[in-house]
């Protein structure tokens, strides 16, 4: 679980802990205090900021100095954290303050209590600003250590309570309460991330998605094989055929009162990904147990839109399978029939994310949802050209460009990507309705778009948000992200329903 945070107004001397966290601010000239700063270096009789400046600290993003108090306040350590440069009005982003959270809370681990004073920065806080705190905060004290065996009881462990100093405490509890439900929700994906896919097989992430969804009063529907045959999922039948551990297909679905809107959630579950027949070079394929981000986060979003009880229908669509190569696995050449009667030819046996979404994606159309918001990790061809922390979105015009928008507030970097008509000409068959893929590796992102809106009826609105790069993060852990698993894109789906339902 996270750790647990709240808000304070209490005078910041009559508020002990095991470190407290200030910003400070990268200016032309040298630092740039922020309030909070500026107070801890009164209660420290002027010595904090000249401190800072000694041992060298530029306010850079990321960078954090601790400084001991030698007693002369109500915690020992100060960690001074880097907001970068502020924008041109004066003050610094929101994402500035949420990854400045973050940092702290990774630099902090051995501190089991920690008061921020972040809330300020730039102004008066707010429901968003206050927000970025203490998402920042939860988020970067994340841990996995579910595989870590003989932890020593006293290893310097994250915080486990963080307290933020702001001017109203009771205003701050609803927001602070829908930060820990968010946290919850990303925390959640993270963990099925990381777990190693000997454990996170088909049926086993279906079953932890289902006991998700019946805790949060949610309905439950899960396929197996015979109940997948029965329904016509031809797509993920094919690319769970090499493997032991049969495919699944899971259905969550939650009803709020006076509901709004109906949304359609799909989210991309393989479990893990050889490639298959057209097998993947042995190089990082240990990465391919994130192939299921998508999925890991359609099943956190529905969840956390009913713990926060909002006014809408959402149904998420998971399809789920392992794509390894065997006797039994499908074939380049094969032609598969979806649930919907339309037709591939298998060209790629690693395209194989476009070939289970399509069921999912025909199934959930069959809601008659008012938007279909789909992800996945579909494409290394969005690493190419977006890097590995900006998410590709595609799809219909107005509802691409309001997730790119909602990603922007929620700190979850996404670009909007055309659909060039000329690429659609690439998954032209000679046998079938389409090919799966194409040999042609220009626009490869584009091109698996274009093959997923094969299966979304004329007029239904719909995204589909390629998180290839910025579900999974191989390198060093930064800001509030760790290694690994990150939570992407939850927090954006969850801003994207709730401006649809301000609308």
């Amino acid at each position: 679980m996270p750790p647990t945070i709240t808000a304070t107004d209490r005078p910041l001397e009559k508020t002990p802990a095991d470190a407290v966290v200030v910003g400070i601010g990268k200016g032309a000239s040298g630092l740039l205090p922020t309030p909070g700063a500026e107070a801890v270096d009164r209660l420290l009789g002027g010595r904090l900021l000249p401190a800072l400046a000694d041992l060298g600290a530029r306010g850079a993003h990321d960078e954090v100095t601790r400084v001991s108090t030698l007693g002369q306040g109500p915690f020992p350590v100060v960690a001074a954290v880097g907001l970068g440069a502020p924008e041109t009005t004066g003050g610094y982003t929101t994402e500035a303050v949420r990854r400045a959270a973050g940092a702290a809370s990774r630099a902090l681990s051995g501190r089991r209590s920690v008061v921020v004073l972040l809330a300020a920065v730039g102004g008066t806080p707010d429901a968003e600003r206050l927000h970025a705190v203490g998402e920042g905060a939860l988020l970067g004290a994340y841990e996995f250590t579910a595989y870590k065996s003989d932890l020593p009881a006293d290893r310097p462990a994250p915080p486990r309570e963080f307290t933020v100093v702001v001017p109203d405490a009771g205003a701050a509890k609803a927001p602070l309460t829908r930060v820990r439900a968010v946290v919850e929700a990303v925390t959640l994906v993270r963990d099925l991330v990381n777990t190693p896919p000997n454990d996170l097989y088909p049926a086993e992430l279906a079953g932890r998605g289902a006991a998700a969804g019946k805790a949060a009063g949610l309905s439950v529907e899960v396929l197996d094989e015979d109940a997948l045959a029965a329904g016509g999922y031809g797509g993920v039948l094919a690319v769970g055929s090499g493997s032991s551990r049969g495919p699944r297909l899971l259905r969550l679905t939650y009803s709020g009162k006076k509901a709004q809107k109906k949304v359609a959630l799909v989210g991309k579950g393989i479990t893990f990904d050889s490639g298959g027949l057209s097998i993947k070079p042995a190089q990082n394929m240990h990465h391919m147990t994130s192939d299921m981000a998508g999925a890991a986060a359609v099943i956190a979003t529905v969840c956390l839109v009913a713990k926060l009880g909002l006014p809408v229908e959402v149904t998420a669509t998971v399809p789920i399978a392992e794509n390894l190569p065997s006797g039994t696995a499908y074939r380049p050449a094969d032609v598969v029939t979806f649930r919907n009667g339309k037709k591939a030819e298998i060209t790629n046996t690693d395209a194989e994310g476009r070939v289970v979404l399509a069921d999912a994606i025909a199934r959930a159309a069959e809601d008659s949802p008012d938007v279909l918001l789909e992800t996945s990790t579909l494409t290394g061809a969005q690493l190419v050209a977006l890097g590995s922390r900006t998410a590709g979105v595609m799809g219909s015009d107005d509802l691409r460009d309001a997730v790119v928008a909602a990603s922007r507030r929620s700190g979850e970097p996404m670009w909007a990507m055309p659909m060039p008509e000329e690429l659609r000409r690439g998954i032209d068959s000679p046998v079938a309705d389409f090919v799966n893929a194409n040999a042609d590796r220009m626009g490869g992102m584009l091109v698996g778009a274009h093959f997923l809106a094969e299966f979304v009826p004329a007029g239904l609105p719909w995204a589909h948000v390629d998180i290839a790069g910025p579900s999974y993060n191989t390198g060093a852990p930064w800001g509030y992200t760790p290694k690994g698993g990150t939570g992407v894109p939850v927090r954006t789906l969850l801003a994207t329903i709730e401006d649809l339902l301000a609308r």
